[in-house]
């Protein structure tokens, strides 16, 4: 039996191997880069990449690859062998310092959202020493940079970092000025992620899942997640070997992969990390995903991470736990025992909830997408609305500090079970809310919007940036005022933070209509679909906010906003030519031979005097759908023929005018499908994909 402790980590080149492998001096100045963000010397590139490459080879490897996150959201890699030729039928393994520090791929055929033209075809790839590098199948993986001739960041991870270096800025200079000593601030993220699993061979036979990611078709199973009875449920030894697998294939990779169970939907489940540092988690996310696609295709399923695979059920998401911590490791979102005194906490949150209300838009926009359109605001995920929930004590804490008064402690704090023979047993100060977008939950923010398949890095991005920003101005509102009575005007601040956004604080239930009602009556923004919020990207107050913290340049916002937005409307197009497909090629004849059998039937029958009501209704309730069906086909592939030279306005029809009528299309395939023999349709339904799947 496998030992846990003895095996995790070690496909990572990480604090042990470097020891292992490096020069002591050239181990501590690696050490110092990772963990104080100290600038890495050029000279020791050498070093590392040899004392990389030996261990690399020692585990097996043979290539080495530049890992990188271009701006399609997942990763991409380019694989190198060590390689090099000593004469006609001899070679050397050789990995150099420039081969580890910088890259060449072509960048012509990756998203650039107009930062250059398609001909422009140089980018690098630009090691980033503050990830660890690993070995996969043979293969040694550098997490890298990605960025364009002229510098400009072509991927996810480098406005990341920027965004790390922005809020390390502005919390320790607004800290020291209260009176702590702080040299730097670490953000980490613990990132749930959600996935369904159905069995290979049904996913191979629905094109439509295949090829979008989502049935476009399904009528609802005969039972769906209305019992309740598969969230936390016992879990099947299938699934259960799949998981095992997925464990031991991250611990080697050293990701802290910690809670798994079933989740509320039929064939679908969590897997949730121990939180890490932003980038690391950022990296090892991506990782996950893979991992847990790879393996589900051992075990004969298929991992399913869209936002929403199936109508009717619970789709899947990915709770962004997010928190930020000073050099000696005390969490700065850590309320204490008495958090009404615990000035240091309270001016974070205020700056917290300033950032949040002031930029609801961008926290909006960094989880949009077509997919996780879907889930938001249909009671299964928090609504596209924005709203923060702190907890019954905090909110009374910040409402009394609003009014001036003092705060009345009437929390019980002890849990009484009615079983004489358990002692009372300790609460949390706070229920969870699981309707609120952006959660306190005892010493950290859950972000809850995210889709299943997002890459983290830019909600995390965003949230860094806008938390930089309030940071900094305080910082400058206390450099302005009163430099020798600094707690009592952060007190200020704090009060007159509250006074001012207090709108974005909620309790109640984020699904209600009346909470929507009540959300715009507070002056929030409802961004329903990605379009209308991405409209929002380039806002000025957005580009003097990046521009200000060096995260993104005018132009790179501008490029990550048409990248979007054409994404969104390709999702859609695709979406809408595989719906045509499938009715032409699969769901139409088989339709029209179940009608052709029926009226067979209705035929014989009559010739032999006998009448036949029940096919005759059942031929009627099928015919008056299809009919609607083929001239709605008619009208989905002339718009699909549709061109458009602005992004804006093909993603606006994509919303407007695709997907309403796909829904019309699918809801009467859905009704026609109730009507016709399971024999006759052609592809697997839900009753099978949910409940022969993972059993």
């Amino acid at each position: 039996m496998k030992i846990v402790d003895e095996y995790f980590g070690c496909d990572v080149f990480g604090p042990s191997a470097m020891q292992k492998y490096l020069p002591h001096a050239v181990y501590r100045q690696m050490i110092d880069v990772m963990e104080n963000g100290k600038e890495l010397p050029s000279e020791i590139a050498d070093t590392v990449a040899n004392a990389m490459k030996d261990w690399a080879m020692d585990k097996g490897a043979t290539h080495y690859t530049h890992w990188f996150q271009p701006m399609t959201g997942i990763t991409a890699e380019k694989h190198d062998a060590f390689i090099n030729p000593t004469g006609p039928n001899s070679v050397i393994s050789d990995f150099r310092g420039k081969e580890l520090i910088k890259g060449e791929p072509d960048a012509s055929s990756f998203p650039s959202g107009g930062l250059r033209a398609t001909f422009e075809a140089r980018g690098y790839t630009a090691w980033d020493p503050t990830s660890f590098a690993f070995v996969k199948e043979k293969t040694l993986y550098v997490p890298t940079l990605f960025c364009s001739y002229d510098g400009s960041a072509l991927d996810k991870k480098t406005p990341l970092l920027r965004s790390l270096d922005a809020l390390n800025k502005a919390a320790v200079r607004l800290y020291n000025l209260m009176g702590y000593n702080i040299t730097k601030i670490n953000t980490t993220v613990g990132p749930e992620q959600e996935y369904f699993l159905i069995d290979e061979e049904l996913y191979k036979q629905r094109f439509d899942l295949m090829v979008t990611g989502r049935t476009l078709f399904g009528a609802a199973p005969v039972k769906g997640q209305e019992l309740d009875d598969h969230y936390f449920g016992n879990i099947s030894q299938r699934v259960k070997a799949y998981m095992e697998e997925v464990d031991e294939e991250l611990w080697k990779l050293g990701v802290f992969a910690k809670t798994e169970h079933k989740e509320v939907a039929p064939c679908q489940f969590e897997l949730a990390p121990v939180y890490s540092s932003t980038n690391i988690a950022n990296d090892q996310n991506q990782i996950t995903m893979e991992v847990l696609q790879k393996v589900a295709k051992q075990h004969g399923f298929v991992c399913l991470l869209h936002e929403k695979p199936f109508e009717g059920v619970n789709g899947s998401g990915k709770h962004n736990n997010w928190s930020f911590s000073t050099n000696d490791g005390e969490n700065l979102l850590e309320p204490g025992k008495n958090p009404k005194d615990n000035i240091r906490f309270l001016i974070t949150l205020a700056a917290i909830i300033k950032a949040v209300d002031e930029y609801q838009d961008l926290l909006r926009i960094s989880v949009a997408s077509a997919g996780n359109d879907h889930r938001l605001g249909a009671n299964e995920a928090p609504p596209a609305i924005i709203s923060i929930y702190l907890g019954d004590e905090l909110t009374a804490i910040l409402e009394a500090i609003e009014k001036q008064e003092e705060y009345e402690d009437n929390i019980d704090r002890e849990l009484v079970l009615g079983v004489d023979v358990l002692p009372p047993i300790p609460k949390d100060t706070t229920d969870r809310n699981r309707t609120s977008p952006f959660a306190f939950t005892g010493n950290k923010f859950e972000f809850r919007m995210l889709g299943s398949s997002l890459n983290i890095s830019c909600p995390n991005t965003i949230l860094n940036t806008i938390v930089a920003e309030e940071l900094s101005e305080f910082a400058d509102e206390i450099e302005a005022h009163d430099k020798d009575n600094v707690d009592a005007y952060v007190n200020h601040l704090i009060r007159k933070t509250i006074r001012e956004h207090k709108r974005i604080i909620f309790s109640g239930n984020g699904y209600s209509e009346q909470w929507r009602q009540e959300a715009l009556n507070r002056g929030l923004l409802e961004l329903k679909t990605t379009p209308d919020a991405l409209v929002h990207y380039t806002d000025d107050k957005n580009i003097k906010l990046f521009e200000k913290h060096k995260v993104y340049s005018a132009s790179e916002l501008q490029a990550r906003q048409n990248i979007l937005l054409t994404n969104y409307y390709q999702v859609i197009l695709i979406e809408a030519k595989t719906m045509v497909y499938m009715l032409r090629k699969q769901i139409l004849p088989s339709v029209f031979n179940y009608e052709a059998k029926l009226a067979t039937i209705i035929q014989t029958k009559k010739n032999s005097g006998i009448s036949s009501p029940m096919e005759v209704k059942m031929l009627k309730n099928i015919d008056t759908p299809l009919e609607k069906v083929s001239n709605h086909v008619d009208e989905l592939e002339t718009m699909i023929e549709k061109s458009f030279e602005d992004e804006q306005k093909a993603a606006r029809f994509a919303a407007d005018e695709m997907l309403p009528l796909m829904e019309k299309i699918r809801t009467l395939t859905d009704e026609i499908e109730r009507n016709v023999s399971k024999e006759d349709w052609p592809i697997p339904d839900y009753n099978e994909i949910l409940f022969q799947s993972c059993e």
